[in-house]
């Protein structure tokens, strides 16, 4: 069986950004001009009086301290709240595309690849922003590469899923070489008018090269020592928006048509699963926790990091061993915890353990053991 190993990844950052205190100016003004609008029926209770938001808020119950975005006025205009990106006709490359082959393209640099090395593309996000052509295909045809693509979602999980898909490949001799990218427009299916989840999401996009051993060449790869998936159904993280909305018309711009969630069911519920699955996965692997140098995680909630990175180590993580992203990027779904690995995988020395894990919707996680080579 061939020596599958991460040779390379690639970050594209939006070049707008968001701050808690800019992200709050805005709600507030909608939630003022919200309350003015409605002040009858608040004081006959038939409606409840929205209440404002604050950056002390956010921050305390997130981490969160910005967002980068590709697009931010409408973001911040109250008469809006929400992203506003121009559709492209079909003969332009599509946002999602656009961002994908920038990150990839470093990717492939860093790998030292050429679009004739690579013998397929996996487009692994949340949200797809068409059903049909593949995004995949777009970007392979965009980079000019041949053989073949495809498009999965495993919503914030989808990274770590894609990776496996990919080693599978390469181990299986159907590809040498695979491409895996993460766009995420995550700003699209937020709803910046929702006190709860208004400052949770922001937009990026990440690429993960992944070939046999004896053919990578970038000084800092890194050995898959082993994957682990696991999906268990919950409805407690959903987004109801799809093609068959426009059938039934009572639902069309209902909540559900973007991103929900109950907070606290996720945390009570996610975290002991997450760290469960950590430690099952480094135990088939004859892994000790205190082996394992640096943790990629999941960038949805600080706390939430905190606590599985605990619960696998029996004790509190330096910083060091679990980087922090989310405060600059805040969640960006699957790109979270490969956004965490491209930034800090090179500091670590030649036999170094890690593990890259994603989770999320579905309930879904997955990990990725790593030896550095």
């Amino acid at each position: 069986m061939n020596q599958v190993v991460i040779s390379g990844t690639g970050l594209f950052t939006p070049a707008l950004s968001i701050s808690n205190d800019e992200l709050v100016a805005a709600f507030n003004a909608y939630v003022a001009q919200y309350n003015q609008d409605n002040s009858a029926a608040i004081e006959r209770g038939e409606l409840a009086a929205l209440a404002e938001s604050s950056s002390e808020f956010i921050e305390k119950a997130s981490g969160i301290k910005s967002r980068y975005v590709i697009d931010k006025a409408g973001i911040l205009d109250p008469q809006r709240m929400a992203p506003s990106i121009p559709e492209r006709s079909n003969e332009d490359l599509s946002v999602q595309a656009e961002m994908a082959v920038a990150a990839a393209r470093e990717a492939m640099v860093n790998a030292g690849k050429t679009a004739a090395d690579i013998d397929a593309v996996i487009v692994a996000c949340s949200n797809m922003q068409r059903p049909y052509p593949a995004m995949a295909i777009e970007i392979q045809n965009a980079l000019g590469i041949n053989g073949y693509g495809f498009d999965m979602n495993v919503a914030c999980s989808s990274a770590t899923f894609g990776i496996e898909q990919a080693a599978n490949a390469v181990k299986a001799g159907t590809a040498r070489c695979v491409l895996m990218v993460n766009p995420e427009i995550c700003s699209g299916h937020l709803e910046f008018r929702d006190r709860d989840c208004h400052f949770i999401f922001g937009d990026v996009c990440t690429a993960v090269i992944v070939e046999k051993a004896e053919t990578a060449t970038f000084a800092h790869r890194y050995e898959i020592v082993g994957t682990k998936l696991a999906t268990v159904f919950s409805n407690n993280i959903r987004n109801n928006f799809g093609f068959l909305n426009r059938c039934d018309e009572s639902g069309i711009g209902a909540r559900d048509k973007l991103f929900v969630q109950e907070g606290r069911k996720v945390f009570k519920e996610v975290v002991p699963m997450v760290a469960e699955h950590i430690t099952a996965h480094l135990q088939q692997n004859q892994v000790q926790a205190a082996e394992v140098q640096r943790f990629w995680l999941h960038q949805a909630n600080l706390s939430m990091n905190l606590l599985i990175s605990k619960r696998v180590l029996g004790r509190d993580a330096e910083p060091a061993e679990s980087p922090v992203i989310l405060d600059e990027y805040a969640n960006t779904s699957s790109a979270g915890s490969i956004i965490a690995f491209h930034k800090y995988n090179q500091d670590l020395a030649r036999g170094a353990l890690g593990v890259i894990c994603s989770f999320g919707a579905g309930y879904s996680v997955g990990s990725v053991i790593l030896r550095k080579l």
